[in-house]
């Protein structure tokens, strides 16, 4: 399987450059995707040997993630792994993904089994939404949050990815689910547990959006 690594990075110059050199020490192929960043995100995402792709204004994860795939699947990938830009997902957790994603469309890497070392906010906002998705899903799912994701090329050329911020990959997992496409989870070590520190995630609006979404795609056709 020809396997690329997407990472959408807004505002991570910090940390960005040590994710690529620990992507790049698993698969050779990786992606960024600068969404609009003011600092020297893709200054340092290139030093560290990506190939990177600037948006020229901030569009929000869905959108970042939305064009790296267009972008990969062009190249003839079969699949992409998704590694957000913070330093919480570890690179070398990747063989764990690619294990599960030999009989699967979408595959998420989860952190349930680290959910006590979460804060109270972060624990409570992701058991609430996994459980409504798992509903709009028709599908038990105990971390639907989690970024670190292998994708599908037959998923993406089927489902897509909705545009817009952390809601698309709320809504990727519904759409895929509801379509009969193979859905699987495999449990990951996290570099820290709690990313309420260093991720965009704003609890109240982006739950908001992520309700909207999930509604959307639980009616929502493939394309």
């Amino acid at each position: 399987m020809r396997v690329a690594i997407a990472i959408p990075a807004y505002e991570a110059s910090a940390s960005v450059g040590a994710v690529v050199a620990a992507a790049r020490e698993q698969v050779p192929d990786v992606l960024v995707v600068d969404d609009g960043s003011c600092d020297e995100t893709a200054a340092r995402a290139r030093e560290a040997g990506a190939e990177v792709h600037r948006l020229p204004v901030n569009r929000g994860k869905g959108t970042a993630l939305g064009a790296a795939f267009e972008i990969l699947m062009a190249r003839g990938f079969d699949g992409v792994v998704t590694i957000d830009a913070d330093g919480q997902h570890l690179p070398g957790e990747l063989p764990k993904l690619m294990a599960a994603a030999v009989d699967a469309d979408l595959v998420l890497g989860t952190r349930e089994h680290l959910f006590a070392e979460m804060s109270a906010l972060r624990r409570f906002s992701n058991r609430l939404s996994s459980r409504a998705i798992s509903v709009a899903a028709g599908q038990p799912f105990a971390d639907v949050q989690t970024g670190f994701r292998f994708y599908s090329r037959r998923l993406i050329e089927r489902v897509g990815l909705p545009a817009g911020r952390f809601e698309a990959e709320s809504a990727v997992v519904v759409r895929a689910a509801r379509c009969g496409l193979r859905v699987r989870t495999t449990p990951v070590k996290l570099g820290f547990a709690d990313g309420l520190a260093t991720s965009h995630y704003r609890p109240v609006i982006d739950s908001a959006r992520i309700a909207v979404a999930v509604v959307g795609a639980r009616f929502r056709g493939t394309r």
